[in-house]
């Protein structure tokens, strides 16, 4: 699609749209009616031909028109975009040309006309913005195309919020309906304007965010990086954000605390029976479930008591005082559970900066199954801020049942070994990958995390079952692995260590040679047909 660009001063917006070509439109002329407008300098260095037609002193506007139309008739183009042109078009230029976009900063049909920002700011909205509307007769009253609303602060000036507006508005809402232009998706009729795809849904083709600010937080993930927590409101699933802090007077949590409490939490809400874990930098240190909860604290301690230094201790049950007793054996940077006995809190609080989190129970109202006293699952999407824009994605809430093991070796795996499969698949989910976990009963007994290499990250786990794991080993395990093993040198490093059956996806060219390694050794394996990376 080509574009004329007609612009009066800068024309930030066209040159804007040249620089991202979106959907592929290229801007094929600019035209300004002011003599030196600097945005025939920025058009050119571009390499983009210009033109300069000026109303003369007791020139008609028709007539003016006119020439502009004569002047443009050199150039194809598809679509005329306006950027500051400060001049109202005509009916028969509107008529003659194709269809004429333009961008007004304010969130129409409020505040139109000139001083937009002025009667913003007189007004004394919250929320201000752009958008971008198919030119008409009428001033500012075309069909909207599209919008972007933008936040106006308590010590804004005209000045701050039109930049504002520019750079986080216009500069998003124009390059987008362009590219719907583009991309053939916009009708424009006498009702209005219909844009294909412009709907709601899991990923709608535009999103707005808007969430609170919570707290300033002391650093971000190093001394170096400012950093704050922002909140959404209206989450009704158990998080870490809206947690109340029930030791007063201890230290507030940090970023590095957050990150690490939520990943705890999310872990502990895969399992209906008592359940308890440490984390470590995002990563499970240990997991178990039993009988009671400072039981399951103690087997997913036991993993890897060094590495729980300082880690995250989660609970999907109430804290009692027996298993407080435990988690204050050691040190701990937080706890988080859906409630504590005043007991509990006794001992707890004793530690002066062991910060307690009660998430409470949630009312989540989408989702799995209430999984323990913690709630439903009510947040199904999760996403993650890169430079220049951000990945969404469903949350992995899948997990296999018993019904979803493709059992692929000689020998079939015990009941017990099956219940293991499924409990280390939920744990597993949760670390780093390549990731590669050892479980005997419900708890884990080694865990390699976060390697470039799945033969490293079982060796990994070995090391840490063999020289970290307190009461427990690897003879005998359950080895779960979050994607397939691309050759067998993964399985004859698993017999080294005593892993008596394998779960993992399966899928690979080199899947035979690797069930017939695991049939040399006399292990059973499972394939689940599903992987379950993690990479962040």
């Amino acid at each position: 699609m080509k574009i004329a660009g007609m612009a009066s001063n800068r024309g930030r917006n066209l040159m804007h749209i040249a620089d991202r070509a979106p959907g592929g439109a290229a801007v094929a002329v600019v035209l300004a009616n002011e003599e030196g407008a600097p945005v025939l300098e920025a058009a050119a260095e571009r390499g983009i031909p210009t033109e300069v037609v000026v109303r003369e002193e007791d020139e008609s506007r028709e007539a003016h028109e006119r020439r502009v139309l004569d002047r443009l008739e050199g150039y194809d183009f598809d679509i005329v975009c306006l950027d500051g042109y400060m001049r109202v078009l005509t009916e028969s230029f509107i008529d003659a040309a194709p269809t004429i976009l333009n961008v007004h900063p304010s969130l129409l049909p409020a505040f139109p006309g000139m001083d937009a920002h002025e009667q913003v700011l007189e007004a004394g909205v919250s929320v201000t913005g752009c958008t971008v509307h198919v030119v008409n007769e009428t001033v500012d009253g075309g069909p909207i195309v599209t919008q972007e609303p933008i936040p106006v602060f308590a010590d804004d000036d005209e000045a701050a919020l039109k930049e504002r507006v520019l750079y986080e508005g216009e500069f998003k809402a124009y390059p987008r309906a362009v590219r719907w232009f583009a991309e053939d998706k916009v009708t424009v009729t006498d009702d209005g304007v219909e844009v294909e795809g412009d709907e709601a849904g899991p990923f709608p083709a535009r999103r707005v965010l808007a969430e609170d600010f919570e707290t300033g937080l002391r650093y971000g993930e190093n001394p170096h990086q400012d950093a704050a927590l922002y909140a959404d409101t209206a989450c009704t699933e158990a998080n870490v954000v809206s947690a109340d802090q029930l030791n007063e007077g201890a230290k507030s949590l940090s970023y590095n605390n957050y990150n690490d409490a939520d990943g705890a939490l999310n872990l502990i809400k895969e399992f209906d029976e008592p359940a308890a874990a440490v984390i470590k930098h995002t990563n499970p240190a240990g997991c178990a479930t039993a009988d009671s909860l400072a039981e399951a604290y103690e087997a997913a301690l036991s993993t890897d008591p060094m590495s729980a230094f300082g880690g995250i201790v989660a609970l999907n049950r109430e804290c009692d005082a027996a298993t407080a007793e435990l988690i204050t054996d050691s040190f701990k940077e937080v706890v988080v559970a859906p409630g504590y006995t005043d007991a509990a809190l006794e001992v707890l609080t004793e530690k002066k900066n062991l910060r307690v989190l009660d998430v409470g129970r949630g009312d989540g109202r989408t989702g799995e199954s209430a999984r323990s006293e913690l709630g439903e699952i009510g947040e199904q999407y999760t996403e993650k801020p890169i430079v220049g824009g951000r990945l969404i994605q469903e949350r992995d809430l899948w997990a296999p049942e018993l019904d979803d093991l493709e059992i692929v070796t000689e020998r079939e795996p015990s009941e017990e070994e099956l219940e293991t499969m499924l409990f280390s698949w939920r744990v597993l989910k949760h670390v780093k990958s390549n990731g590669i976990l050892f479980a005997k009963g419900t708890e884990t007994v080694g865990v390699g995390m976060g390697q470039v290499s799945r033969v490293d990250a079982v060796r990994l786990a070995a090391m840490k079952a063999e020289e970290h794991a307190e009461g427990k080993d690897a003879e005998g395990a359950v080895m779960a692995s979050d994607a397939f093993f691309p050759f067998p040198d993964g399985i004859e490093e698993a017999a080294k260590a005593g892993i008596s059956a394998v779960i993992q996806p399966g899928g690979s060219v080199n899947d035979e040679d690797v069930i017939e390694a695991a049939d040399e050794h006399g292990m059973a394996m499972a394939f689940t047909g599903n992987r379950s990376f993690r990479h962040d």
